[in-house]
């Protein structure tokens, strides 16, 4: 029995029986000769089915798009004036001998041979497993892979571990809105959802690993907002004994190999990648993400740039000191005596470094504050009492008096750096499952309520408005 085999490898198999399987993605008759074409996830082969078998013609006959087969033939060259160059496979084709129809497919709700902009989003995200099979789309969640392998052999080349840190974790007040998730083994307490591993990976610095990274899910209860998703990914690293410096340089020379390795017809604008202050850069260009194309048309264009010495403190609303970045960033040397008498807050500023790329962040990170006492008083000035300090961040500041060496590192959102690389609009069209602006999960119909036999387990009662 012959086994299955990827359409892109049939070239070179001339005159080879083989089996493959995949869709009909397109049938063409042609009076005498049925034309099949056959897409798997590796690309898409013709099939050739002729009148000498009349049942496996008039079953190839009862063909509709998106049939689910397995075809077994012989593979043949086409004839010269039927090469098709835009295929991988396009100077042969199989020529049937068997058609077993694996699964009949019912009319799609809208179109998979197009590029789906076109098509309404909410349709395309309620069906998305269908969307999925879109070449584009194929191909963005492809190259996504390729990037984070890369990503992964890049760093593990230079003695960085990847460890996994909880997804079940404390809610602190660190910026966004946690997701909570109940406990039903300890009633009436919760744990949250990471808004990034910012606390785990400075720990594991604690911990002795020195260099750390992960591909890591990240989960924010934020605002509806177009382009934002409530689970997001990012890449996620930590380094001891390092500066600004270390860790700027570490990931602008990722950077560039990705784009030289993977995308090898787009062309960065600069090298090195240029760096700007906050203060210029806000005077400069009136937003701290600027984009410093030549020409912004030009889709294979990028322009990355270093955002760096940013104030560590603003105002918040309510007219109270709050952090620009998170409170765990160190300050700049010359403003640490600042920060520790906590005056002239407005002009402290923070080692932390932004990467811009066209026009928008795709990263940042800092030197972090790695004595207890400094990242006390960053905690007291944004407001929080000596009981809050001890319950939300006492294992931090009981951690780092225990020999914590300095450290730093820094954020990707993958999602956004692989959307601009790929040319596309938005996240979503990288993301294999997205949500919708408002969070929302068409697909799967989340969130959704859950039986009252759930919330009684979990000691949770659920207050519903009056209609």
């Amino acid at each position: 029995m012959n086994p299955r085999i990827f359409v892109k490898n049939v070239a070179g198999k001339t005159g080879q029986t083989i089996k493959v399987a995949g869709w009909v993605d397109a049938r063409r008759d042609h009076g005498k000769l049925i034309f099949i074409d056959l897409v798997d996830a590796s690309g898409i082969l013709q099939a050739v089915f002729g009148p000498k078998n009349k049942e496996l013609f008039e079953l190839a006959e009862t063909l509709r798009l998106n049939d689910v087969v397995e075809i077994e033939g012989v593979v043949v060259e086409r004839p010269s004036n039927m090469i098709n160059p835009e295929m991988e496979t396009g100077k042969v084709e199989l020529s049937a001998k068997t058609l077993n129809i694996l699964n009949k497919a019912e009319t799609t709700p809208f179109e998979l041979n197009t590029d789906g902009y076109e098509v309404d989003e909410e349709a395309r995200l309620k069906f998305r497993y269908l969307d999925l099979r879109r070449s584009r789309l194929q191909k963005n969640i492809k190259t996504r892979h390729h990037i984070i392998q890369f990503i992964r052999n890049f760093l593990t080349a230079k003695d960085f571990v990847e460890i996994e840190t909880p997804v079940l974790t404390k809610s602190t007040p660190e910026g966004a809105r946690d997701y909570v998730v109940p406990s039903r083994a300890q009633k009436r307490k919760f744990y949250a959802l990471p808004q990034s591993p910012q606390q785990y990976k400075q720990l594991l610095m604690v911990a002795g690993f020195e260099k750390y990274f992960q591909i890591a899910r990240c989960f924010r209860d934020e605002d509806t907002r177009g382009d934002r998703q409530p689970e997001f990914t990012q890449l996620d690293l930590e380094m001891s004994f390092a500066e600004k410096e270390d860790v700027m340089n570490l990931n602008e020379e990722l950077l560039i190999k990705i784009v030289e390795n993977i995308y090898p017809d787009k062309k960065i604008s600069q090298i090195p990648f240029p760096r700007i202050s906050h203060k210029e850069c806000t005077e400069k260009y009136k937003t701290d993400r600027p984009d410093l194309r030549k020409n912004k048309d030009d889709k294979n264009e990028l322009a990355f740039c270093w955002v760096v010495d940013f104030p560590f403190f603003e105002k918040n609303k309510e007219g109270k000191w709050t952090f620009t970045h998170n409170p765990f960033s160190a300050t700049a040397p010359e403003h640490h005596e600042m920060l520790m008498e906590k005056k002239d807050i407005e002009k402290i500023t923070t080692i932390q470094y932004d990467i811009v790329l066209n026009g928008f962040e795709i990263g940042g990170g800092s030197i972090r504050n790695h004595k207890p006492e400094a990242l006390k008083k960053v905690l007291e000035i944004i407001g929080h009492e000596e009981k809050d300090i001890e319950e939300n961040f006492g294992h931090m500041l009981g951690a780092f008096t225990f020999g914590a060496p300095p450290h730093g590192g820094i954020a990707f959102g993958l999602d956004r750096l692989v959307a601009i690389l790929q040319n596309e609009p938005n996240i979503r069209e990288v993301i294999a499952f997205p949500k919708t602006g408002d969070g929302r999960d068409l697909m799967m119909n989340a969130p959704s309520e859950i039986q009252k036999e759930q919330l009684e387990e979990l000691g949770i009662s659920v207050n519903k408005k009056k209609k």
